[in-house]
Parts: C-alpha cells; sequence; structure tokens
C-alpha cells in the first residue's frame, strides 16, 4: 500500500480549479470556526492547511476535502474553554496538545484497521448525536451574533442568559447577522455556480458594516498574524493528563466518523471506493501537525468534497493546491480579514449548525420506528446538554441492547422441542417415521441459527418445559455458532437429562461447535458413540434405545451393531 494518495497530472484543470474554488468556500469557514472555537480566527486558518494539506497527501480518499467541521469545532469549543477556565496560563497550549493526541488516536485507528468499526453504530445514535452538535453550534453563535460576547458556561451558560442577551442586542451587529443569513439562504442558485454563498456574505457584511456603519463600536477579528505559526509543544499538567486523553479519544473518535461518513458521499458520487484505514492515518497525521502548529482540529468536509468534486477535480492534488492557496493567505494576505465583523462569522457558523441538523430523519423518525426515535431524541439532549462521551455511550448500549433483544426474540423461534412428526422443523419422511416410532418417547431438541448469549432464556424454558422421555436429541446441526452462555444452558440441559437416566444423543456437532462443547466438558454426558452427524442415524439410535428399555435389554451404539468397523469417530464432522 503506498503510503501517498493518488497524485497524477492528467486532470490537472480539474484538480487546479477544484482546489481554487474549495479553498475559497474553506476560507470564511475557516475564520468562523476559528473565532467560534475561542482559539481564534488564525487557529482556524492553520487548521484548514494543515489537515488539508497532510489528509489529502496522506489519506485513502483522492478528491477528500479536510478542514475544521462543525462538529469538530463544537468539541474544540468545550476543551479550550475547560482547559482555559482550569489553567488560564497554558490552557490553550493544552487544548492544542489535545488535538495533537486526537491525531495520535486515528493514526493508531488506522494502523490496527479498526477504520470499519468507527462507524459501526446505528443510524438513530449518529442522527442524534450529529443534530445535538448542530443545536450546540446554533445556540453557541446567539451572543455574538446579536453583538453580545459569549457568557460563561458554554450552552448552559448561553440558555440561562438567553433574556439578558435579548434585551442588550446591539441593532447594528445584528442587521449584518440577519444580512449575511439572508444572502446564504437566498442567494439564487446561477449565482452559487460562481460564487460561494458564504464568502458572498463575508464580503458584502464586511463592505456594509464598514460603509454604513463606519462609525458604530461592533466587533471585529482584528489583526491576525501573519507568517509561519509557532510550533506549540505538548503542554499538560499531572492533575489534567486523564481528561486530555479522554478528550483525545472523543475528539479523534469524532473525527473519525465525520471523516468516514463524508468519505461513502465521496464514494457515491465518484463511483470509487475509499481505503478507510489509510484515511484515518492521513487525517492523524493532519491533525497532529495542527496541534503541533497551533491550529483546529479537522475532518473530511462535505460541502467542500462535494463542491470539489462538482469542479471536476479526481485526484489528492485539489486538496494539496487548496492548502497552499490558504497557506497564502495564511503568509501573506491574513491581514486583509481584519475588518470582518464578528456577526458576520457568526451568521455563516450559524448556517453551518442549521445544515448539520439531519432534518430528513428528523422529519420523518416518529414514522421509521418509535424507538429509533426516542433514541435520536435521547441522544441529541444529552450531547447538548450532558456530555458528548455520554450521548454516545448512553445510545450505542440502548440501541444494540434493543437490537440484540430483538435478534434474540427472532433467534428464540428456531428453538424447538418436538416428540412426534408435527411440522415445527421440516423432517424427512424417514426422520418422520423414525420418530413416530419412538411413541413420544423421543424428545428432539432442535436448534438454529447463531446461538447468541440472549437466546440462553429460550434454551431453558424448552429444557424447563421438556416432557418426560427415555431419549434426548439435541440437534446442533444448523448451528454455525456457539455463544458460551447458550452453551450453558445446553450444558444444564443435558445434565439433568442424563441425572434423570435418559440417554442424550448429539447431532451435527462440527467444528468450532463440536470444540465449544468439548471445552465445557459437556462430552462427559454423552458417550462418543452417541455422537452423530447425520440426523437419521441419530433417530435410529434412539428407537432402538426406546425399544431397549420396553423390552430390558442393553443396547452399545447402533453404528457399532449395524456398521462394524464404521467407527462414529472417524466421521468427518464439518467445519
Amino acid at each position: 500500500m503506498s503510503l501517498t494518495n493518488s497524485i497524477n497530472f492528467n486532470n490537472l484543470r480539474g484538480d487546479l480549479f477544484g482546489g481554487l474554488t474549495t479553498a475559497i468556500v474553506s476560507l470564511p469557514l475557516a475564520l468562523a470556526f476559528g473565532v467560534a472555537s475561542g482559539a481564534g480566527p488564525v487557529a482556524g486558518l492553520y487548521g484548514a492547511v494543515c489537515v488539508g494539506f497532510f489528509a489529502a497527501l496522506f489519506g485513502g480518499t483522492p478528491t477528500l476535502i479536510s478542514e475544521p467541521t462543525g462538529p469538530m469545532t463544537v468539541v474544540m469549543t468545550a476543551i479550550v474553554s475547560s482547559m482555559t477556565a482550569n489553567n488560564p496560563e497554558n490552557g490553550l497550549a493544552m487544548a492544542f496538545t489535545v488535538v495533537m493526541l486526537a491525531g495520535l488516536f486515528q493514526i493508531f485507528f488506522g494502523v490496527f484497521k479498526l477504520g470499519k468499526y468507527i462507524t459501526l453504530m446505528p443510524y438513530s445514535v449518529i442522527s442524534g448525536f450529529m443534530s445535538g452538535i448542530g443545536v450546540i453550534l446554533i445556540i453557541l453563535q446567539i451572543a455574538p451574533f446579536v453583538g453580545q460576547p459569549n457568557p460563561k458556561g458554554g450552552v448552559l451558560g448561553m440558555v440561562q442568559n438567553l433574556p439578558v442577551l435579548l434585551t442588550k442586542i446591539n441593532p447594528a451587529e445584528t442587521i449584518l447577522g440577519v444580512l449575511t443569513l439572508a444572502i446564504i439562504f437566498f442567494m439564487p442558485s446561477k449565482i452559487k455556480r460562481y460564487a460561494p454563498p458564504q464568502l458572498v456574505a463575508l464580503i458584502i457584511g464586511t463592505v456594509v458594516s464598514l460603509v454604513f456603519f463606519g462609525n458604530v463600536d461592533i466587533r471585529r477579528i482584528n489583526d491576525i498574524p501573519m507568517g509561519l505559526p509557532k510550533l506549540v509543544l505538548p503542554t499538560f499538567t499531572p492533575s489534567q493528563i486523564t481528561v486530555m486523553i479522554i478528550d483525545g479519544a472523543m475528539l479523534g473518535m469524532l473525527g473519525c466518523i465525520d471523516t468516514l461518513l463524508t468519505a461513502v458521499i465521496a464514494d457515491s458520487l465518484t463511483r470509487t471506493e475509499h481505503k478507510s484505514d489509510k484515511e484515518l492515518i492521513g487525517q492523524g497525521i493532519g491533525n497532529f501537525v495542527s496541534g503541533l502548529c497551533g491550529g483546529l482540529p479537522g475532518a473530511g468536509a462535505t460541502m467542500g468534497t462535494v463542491v470539489n468534486i462538482q469542479t471536476g477535480a479526481q485526484t489528492a492534488l485539489s486538496g494539496i493546491t487548496r492548502a497552499l492557496i490558504l497557506l497564502v493567505v495564511v503568509l501573506w494576505a491574513a491581514n486583509i480579514t481584519e475588518y470582518i465583523p464578528m456577526a458576520v462569522l457568526a451568521g455563516i457558523a450559524l448556517k453551518v449548525g442549521i445544515d448539520i441538523l439531519d432534518w430528513s430523519f428528523l422529519k420523518r423518525a416518529h414514522k421509521v420506528s418509535l424507538k429509533g426515535t426516542i433514541i435520536m431524541y435521547g441522544v441529541l439532549f444529552l450531547t447538548v446538554f450532558v456530555d458528548l462521551i455520554v450521548a454516545v455511550g448512553v445510545g450505542v448500549f440502548i440501541a444494540n441492547i434493543l437490537t440484540i433483544d430483538r435478534l434474540s426474540e427472532l433467534q428464540a423461534q428456531e428453538v424447538k422441542t418436538i416428540s412426534d412428526a408435527d411440522d415445527a422443523i421440516v423432517l424427512s419422511d424417514e426422520e418422520k417415521r423414525l420418530l413416530d416410532q419412538g411413541n413420544g418417547r423421543i424428545l428432539l431438541f432442535y436448534l438454529s441459527g447463531p446461538m447468541i448469549f440472549g437466546v440462553s432464556k429460550a434454551i431453558a424454558r424448552e429444557h424447563s418445559a421438556m416432557a418426560d422421555s427415555d431419549v434426548l436429541i439435541v440437534d446442533l446441526s444448523d448451528v454455525p455458532m456457539l455463544g458460551v452462555t447458550a452453551s450453558l444452558a445446553i450444558e444444564n440441559a443435558i445434565k439433568d437429562a442424563s441425572e434423570q437416566g435418559r440417554q442424550v444423543l448429539i447431532v451435527g456437532a462440527g467444528g468450532k461447535v463440536k470444540r465449544r462443547l468439548e471445552k465445557f466438558g459437556i462430552m462427559r454426558f454423552v458417550p462418543t458413540h452417541y455422537m452423530f452427524v447425520d440426523r437419521v442415524e441419530a433417530l435410529k439410535q434412539a428407537v432402538a434405545l426406546v425399544k431397549s428399555n420396553q423390552t430390558g435389554t442393553d443396547v452399545v451404539g447402533l453404528n457399532s451393531l449395524t456398521n462394524q468397523g464404521n467407527d462414529p469417530d472417524s466421521y468427518a464432522y464439518p467445519n
């Protein structure tokens, strides 16, 4: 596997144009996210350059555009707020150290090929989580949108101070914020083809603020340092190291989810297939370098990726071009952004928050699944008002429990006990005849499908309801996998039957199932000659045992009586 992404010059014009277009789209978003995070606009620019360049160079999705995103900014905002509150002197450096840790976690996930497991969670949880992040981003923009500084306390602080904020609205800044939203929402599609609405809103909002509100006190970005960033060395305190590792893991995991979901969208547009693990390594390198340079964390950005593909990009050269164009802005043109009003950036970020909300699923979730709806709204609430990790953890736990319960309920229907030739399971004519010959003294305990722990109740229930008999046949022919809990339930059934004087025969236990039974010591209750590959042979043996009990004769294994030299142990058990 190549270390770098696929880059060629066969589509030079399309890749260069894609890079230029996405750079124009990224600039206002990078500034807005930098301001929203509390790390400053230059942190957004550094993040767009570092993550964008290294993720494009080392990633596994040629057309993916990586940059600071809404979800990553929301988490980074909480980290910056927490770290600076606990350690005012080094808090910001510690926050960037968390970004480096997030990058290392992503590299770890990629190296150990965990990419396919990252997004293995129910859509209701992903939807609630992403919508919750959208709500957080919207709430955090209320104060700058109305021309006020952000109150302390994050989302809860903003909600608690909402009445005060609304009574202190700065008319000029609020007008600029509304103008920004109006431009982004209502710009004609024909114009959108040639100019991103965010950039148009940024330019018009800034010009209006200078022409019409030049004498009004408006909060602006002010000076942005130009030139290469100063390296931020890893900084931490012993008391905070555990929190930083947890935050780094959470940030890295969120970046993986955000990126891989966007990579799937890129695949659908380009009819290609991305390399998940390689993409995570590229993202991890980008985030590590971004944290080292004092930049925001980033991930695959859906809007930038779609724009990149639509403008003709086909290789990673477009993402590299975009990063280099933004680097030029950082090195020589950052001072032209100092007049941008904060309210305009708040309007841009607020629109991103609205876009993050999963409107499609929110509108129809109650029609699709009541349980899924409850999980989604529960995760959304926990994300906004409690904690991101708690939200995902609780959501995945409940969703998995409900899924396991449903699967167990369906699988339990494949646990059956019959003593005559009814229609409970499919039997051949010979099997029906043999079962009828048993006169109800043969119990066929049939199991089918993977025996997960949830099926153990059904096994125990059938075990308790077993009628009196002379022979118990445990049919495992259609069981590909036997879990520990189910194995214990089967052991109890076999043990009780053996202690009650019943003969126990086992059918179809081969490969992993047979080894699992041996490890549990279940074979001590079942003689080797009572292990069968074929259900017909087991039924013949059972009929012979029933007749022997009625006549008082002793029966050894049927195979040894009728098939001299054909040792049952020599059967080729299926793997």
